[in-house]
């Protein structure tokens, strides 16, 4: 996966394993980076990842 890869909400879903409004509520609270283009909303492929390291960290603690 290329790091500039924007990724559809139902992709980052099936990524993440998680539901529309679990993916939506991590947008929200800010916890996942995601940009809109006209009506489109966009997941770049580094923000996923980054969100994931960081739960990976934490857990490890």
């Amino acid at each position: 996966m290329h790091d500039d890869e924007l990724l559809t909400v139902p992709q980052a879903m099936a990524r993440l394993k998680i539901s529309r409004s679990a993916l939506y509520d991590l947008i929200r609270t800010r916890n996942l980076a995601s940009l809109t283009i006209g009506r489109a909303r966009r997941i770049p492929a580094h923000a996923l990842d980054d969100y994931i390291q960081r739960h990976l960290e934490e857990a490890a603690r």
